[in-house]
């Protein structure tokens, strides 16, 4: 939502006071379709060359959560944190076995199910209960499964990014798109020299069109949707943070209701529960 009201605010300024001023909107309208296809076509097919399919298939999902809320809000994570504690306290009343069921088939799980808005969650599902498995096994020490951990949200982060440097790699080439299709452009006008200089004035106008509309394009769109979508890769990876900072107090000794504290703290100021509004989460739960 925030992301068109940016682009309505650019449009507005740019084209009102060009307008305002006395320019004359017609010569940008004529010349907007073919500088558009022009410019477009060049970058959409670079794009295609510069990148593996994983990674287009990636930045095409990725802007589409760019036009949509933060499914990131304090209430997912309180249900996250609230199914936590859940499945540490079961572990810690009833032995790590007890939990063997729930690790091994979470969607018949009653702990998951409780907590659907996270234990529906493929990726949170599988990153708890991977862990969670290596707890039970009783073959790995706090200090290795914290080393898989990073490295498996490192791999994440690296996945994820693959498609914020695509976008970034897109609004650095617009601006030369821009200057390419200008530059042909001023060929066409050249070869126009003959014409009255009314007609040579409106082509070099549209020619300059070319240039202005791959800077537009680059700084008002490509890159902030890149900034916008890094922003977003940031905050998924934030919820394996706490996934990993609770299971690791866990496995150093510390009861469910501490574990759960240490994994809250690690959260975003703007979607972190307080203490109290935590504990009586959990306790309704």
């Amino acid at each position: 939502m925030f992301v068109i009201v940016g682009w309505l605010i650019v449009m507005a300024c740019v084209f009102g006071v060009f307008i305002a001023h006395g320019g004359n909107i017609h010569v940008v309208l004529h010349a907007l379709p073919f500088e558009l296809i022009t410019i477009g076509g060049a970058t959409a097919g670079a794009f295609v060359a510069n990148n593996q399919m994983k990674v287009i298939k990636s930045s095409m999902k990725g802007l589409g959560t760019c036009f949509k809320g933060s499914k990131y809000t304090k209430a997912r994570y309180m249900d996250l944190l609230a199914l936590m504690y859940d499945i540490l306290q079961k572990a810690r009343k009833e032995g790590l076995m007890a939990i063997e069921k729930d690790v091994e088939d979470p969607h018949s799980s009653e702990i998951f199910k409780k907590h659907g808005a996270v234990g529906s969650d493929h990726h949170v599902t599988e990153f708890i209960t991977d862990y969670l498995r290596m707890m039970v096994s009783g073959n790995l020490n706090a200090h290795e499964i914290e080393s898989l951990m990073d490295s498996e949200i490192d791999t994440h982060h690296a996945e994820e990014h693959a498609a914020v440097a695509a976008l970034q790699r897109v609004a650095g080439g617009l601006p030369a798109f821009g200057i390419v299709a200008a530059v042909l452009g001023v060929v066409n006008t050249m070869g126009s020299v003959g014409q009255p200089p009314a007609v040579l004035g409106g082509m070099i106008a549209s020619a300059l069109v070319g240039t202005f509309l791959g800077i537009l394009l680059a700084y008002a769109f490509a890159e902030p949707l890149a900034g916008l979508l890094e922003q977003k890769v940031e905050e998924a990876g934030k919820e394996f943070q706490c996934i990993k900072t609770t299971l690791l107090a866990s496995m150093q000794g510390y009861n469910p209701a501490t574990a759960i504290e240490f994994g809250r703290k690690v959260l975003f100021s703007t979607e972190r529960p307080t203490f109290g509004e935590l504990e009586t989460f959990v306790k309704k739960k």
